[in-house]
């Protein structure tokens, strides 16, 4: 058997599997009919449009979560190298810190984390 006959016995199996897997896919398919499209909360009937708006506090919100995330994707590898690069690196850190601390102090005094 020379290349060109094996590479086309390889290729025609090949396409006997794909077809095979398709006329599998077809013959196990359990429905053609699409599910009706209804937005999913618990099982309950949804009350309102699936693409309404969020109140602006939620907005609020996020940002601060995703502050606090940020914190912490800095210090894990600011509490790998504390050791090695010492004290200046204890002061940047209470520095970034202090701005966090102070953007939840303004979030706070602006009314952001009241719910009412």
């Amino acid at each position: 058997m020379n290349g060109f006959t094996a590479a086309l016995s390889l290729l025609a199996l090949a396409l006997l599997v794909v077809a095979g897997v398709y006329g599998a896919a077809q013959a196990l398919r359990v429905s053609s009919e699409p599910l009706p499209a209804r937005p999913f909360g618990s099982g309950l009937d949804p009350t309102e449009h699936a693409v309404s708006r969020f109140h602006m506090r939620w907005y609020t919100v996020t940002m601060l979560f995703l502050a606090f995330d940020m914190e912490m994707v800095f210090m894990y590898p600011w509490t790998l190298v504390i050791s090695v690069t010492g004290p200046g690196a204890v002061i940047e850190m209470f520095v970034f810190l202090g701005v966090l601390l102070s953007g939840v102090v303004y979030a706070w005094r602006e009314g952001a984390l009241r719910w009412a």
